[in-house]
């Protein structure tokens, strides 16, 4: 009997929705960009709802798809394209009702949704009641049984959109850091007028309920005083501030005073705390000419920061691939992220930690407010307590406890090294330990020592290192040289300075340098005091971590440099720009920066350059621009790192681009140079200095009265700190276990395993480039596939 093929039609295409919601956050852009494109990767469709809940609510062509090509550009936009908006209507069940009909209709069965608690806590009352939903839609007659039948399920995933970081579950939401960028140009704008006619400036930045941002630009500033709605004051505070004022002007030299107040800042009574209350305090108690500024909604503008980028990206991955992943009975997920690791966390128990932190301060019960808050937040705090003044009586050691603590920098300058150095003075002086700054590395010692005294160790003083809080660079000097080119003479200094402890700031140089000094130790008894290495490099490139001091300077300053050159390119027609990014043999600041710049291809040492490679992406350029509409206005992108092959150099990669594109296009070489490295720090890295700097200081003082013989045989006492997943810790550099056997590349310089080669696969999924067979194989995936 002959067999009848019938055709079974195709299953239908999942369509994933994506809305913005409530106040807008640099890097939204970001998130809707990676949604929409990690969702037709996917093979699903994209659909966009404009104006948050409104649109959901509203329907019609407030609910439309979105192509690969229409979120070109997104990432370096401020605020949200796809819009916001209050929308009373959806917090009513008839509201809902008839968003539960329009997502129906465009047949719509899951939704990612990027906004702050309330509009999560929106989200996830809705897929809680989407069966009634349906059944009263059906019971009504507004829809019939086979039009439901498809979406009996709705799938919820949420993002966090917010300035104010007010999130529990995670260190950092989408925008914060923009935020802070946007708070510490200001006030280091200010430094300049203050130090002039040495003013007091009172300085208000938003955080109703959140003091996150409050706290990390005071941190980021050095201000003097700082006021945050989960910790008040105590009763008191005016004198208290006035006496520190007052002593940091008057004893210690200090010619500028800021004071940072969160709008929500109130004290122990739940009174609240203005800046204009501020203000006429330091102006009527203390004389001091004293101004006030309302940062306002200036620090919501703007483009999105690299690390906004970057996260708002990765997370706008993972959304989707959590919405592949649901089941019905899931729990909705919001995406977050705990130190350098992204994780999926229960959205309502996120929301519910959040809400019960306002509920603390309501109830005037600060203590548990503070321990809701991620251990970050209060870590920071203490840090920033323990070093915006050296005076406190009872954190003074005993004469027996206290140290010689030196402090070196090796390697190349990279954003964060003054402020490190900065807060393990402050932090040496509120102990009684004596901070010796080793100026110039390692050579700098050598020339100072007995026969040769030319002044290169010295002891740091307060002021001189507080003013370091904004400086990029190193102001105690650095270089790349090692102790093992003297040996004899850096062990004389240690044995004549009575170093009884190293901080040593810097890139793989500065491990090198410790793993020598560590493995000297049998010749040299002076090498027997506990060693621990800060990495701070831009090239991110120190085994024991995944992330360096430096990285995110660099990265901005890279971002900047790329948004005005692919302005350049899109004013002219159809033109790729090649830009070489430094960070030696590692692909790190090229990988991480495609990835926030949405660059067509990215070139690595890792993966190293042929032939074959170059003429499939000349082959995908070609391909873009002949069907990309608009795509021949758009100026695209290649990363190249400056390691990443030593024949394609890459004035030679534009050369060959250009000359075998058929006149499709035209391409340049750019190089950035040593602009990469920055020149104010980022306050991500003023911030991570501070904290993992005092980090560094408790470890050291914890061998504080040990023998020499007990620190050596110690395999802790010299180490390495770092971010690891989900963790900040420290790793020995010795024993079988020891980062010097199992963690290091030393041939490349660089870690063996590194996290972030997997970015890769997200930069060519992005750009509509993919990967197979761990070779390059580039397509134009879709009609119209474009880079940024």
């Amino acid at each position: 009997m002959a067999t009848v093929n019938i055709p079974v039609e195709p299953p239908k295409r999942r369509r994933i929705g994506v809305l913005t919601s409530g106040g807008d956050a640099p890097g939204m852009n970001g998130a809707v960009r990676a949604v929409v494109r990690m969702a037709i990767h996917s093979d699903c469709e994209a659909y966009a709802v404009f104006e948050g809940y409104e649109g959901l609510v509203n329907g019609g062509d407030m609910i439309r798809q979105l192509h690969w090509e229409d979120v070109r550009g997104w990432l370096s936009q401020g605020g949200t394209l796809i819009g916001s908006a209050r929308c009373m209507a959806f917090r009513e069940r008839p509201g809902r009702l008839k968003a539960a009909k329009n997502m129906v209709l465009r047949g719509i069965d899951a939704l990612v949704v990027c906004g702050g608690d309330g509009s999560l806590t929106g989200a996830d009352v809705f897929r809680s009641e989407w069966p009634g939903l349906l059944k009263e839609l059906i019971e009504t007659g507004e829809l019939t049984e086979e039009q439901v039948k498809p979406y009996k399920v709705l799938n919820i995933v949420g993002l966090v959109g917010s300035i104010d970081n007010d999130m529990s579950g995670t260190d950092a939401t989408i925008g914060c850091y923009s935020s802070l960028t946007r708070i510490c140009d200001a006030v280091d704008d200010v430094f300049d007028t203050a130090f002039s006619h040495q003013r007091g400036f009172v300085i208000e930045v938003m955080g109703r309920h959140c003091g996150w941002l409050a706290l990390m630009s005071a941190i980021s500033t050095g201000a003097d005083w700082l006021f945050i709605p989960e910790m008040p004051p105590r009763d008191g505070w005016e004198d208290s501030m006035c006496d520190i004022i007052t002593k940091n002007r008057k004893e210690r030299g200090k010619r500028r005073t800021i004071v940072i107040v969160a709008e929500g800042a109130q004290d122990s009574h739940l009174n609240k705390i203005s800046s204009n209350k501020i203000k006429d305090i330091l102006t009527t108690r203390l004389g001091l000419d004293t101004r006030t500024t309302v940062l306002g909604h200036t620090q919501r503008g703007g483009a999105a920061c690299a690390y906004d980028r970057w996260l708002s990206t990765l997370q706008g991955v993972e959304a989707v691939r959590a919405v592949l992943d649901m089941k019905a009975e899931s729990p909705s997920p919001v995406i977050t992220i705990r130190e350098n690791k992204i994780l999926r966390t229960p959205l309502m128990e996120a929301v519910q930690d959040t809400k019960n932190v306002t509920q603390h301060i309501h109830d005037k019960d600060f203590a548990a407010a503070m321990t809701l808050r991620d251990a970050e937040f209060k870590e920071y705090h203490f840090a920033y307590l323990n070093t915006s003044t050296p005076d406190h009586p009872k954190m003074i050691l005993p004469e027996n406890k206290r140290m010689r603590i030196a402090i070196i920098h090796v390697g190349a300058p990279a954003g964060g090294m003054n402020q490190a150095t900065r807060a393990a003075v402050a932090y040496c002086l509120t102990r009684g330990h004596t901070p010796l700054a080793i100026h110039n590395g390692f050579p700098g010692l050598c020339r100072h020592h007995a026969d040769k005294p030319v002044g290169s160790v010295r002891e740091i003083e307060w002021l001189e290192s507080d003013s370091w809080v904004n400086e990029g660079g190193s102001d105690i000097g650095t270089n790349r040289s090692l102790p093992s080119e003297d040996y004899e003479t850096t062990a004389k200094c240690f044995e004549q300075y009575k170093f009884d402890a190293l901080f040593v700031v810097g890139g793989f140089e500065a491990f090198t340098a410790v793993s020598q000094l560590r493995q000297a130790r049998e010749k040299y008894s002076a090498f027997k005091i506990p060693m621990v290495v800060l990495p701070a490099t831009i090239s991110n490139n120190v085994p024991g971590t995944e992330y360096s001091l430096g990285s995110d300077t660099c990265l901005n300053t890279l971002i900047d440099f790329c948004d005005a050159i692919r302005q350049s390119a899109s004013s002219s027609r159809r033109r790729v720009f090649v830009v070489e990014t430094q960070g030696g043999k590692s692909g790190y600041i090229a990988t991480t920066a495609g990835l926030s710049v949405g660059a067509v291809a990215v070139y690595i040492p890792e993966q190293g350059i042929n032939i074959k490679m170059l003429s499939r992406d000349i082959d995908f350029l070609r391909d873009n621009f002949a069907k990309d509409k608009g795509a021949n206005r758009a100026g695209k992108l290649i990363l190249r790192n400056e390691c990443a092959s030593n024949t394609y150099g890459t004035q030679v990669i534009a050369d060959i681009f250009k000359e075998e594109s058929e006149g499709r296009f035209e391409s340049r070489a750019a190089v950035p140079g040593h602009f990469q490295q920055g020149g104010k720090p980022s306050p991500m890295d003023r911030i991570r200095a501070l904290r993992m700097s005092i980090k560094c200081m408790l470890h050291l003082e914890s061998y504080a009265g040990k023998t020499p013989d007990e620190i050596a045989a110690d395999e802790m006492s010299a180490t390495v700190i770092g971010i690891k997943g989900s963790q900040v810790l420290f790793s020995a550099m010795g024993g079988a276990d020891g980062l010097e056997e199992t963690e290091t590349d030393w041939t490349r310089r660089r870690p063996k395993t590194e996290f972030w080669l997997e970015l890769q696969d997200t930069v060519d999924i992005l750009s509509g480039r993919a990967t197979a067979g761990g070779e390059k194989e580039t397509w134009s995936c879709y009609e119209g596939s474009t880079s940024s």
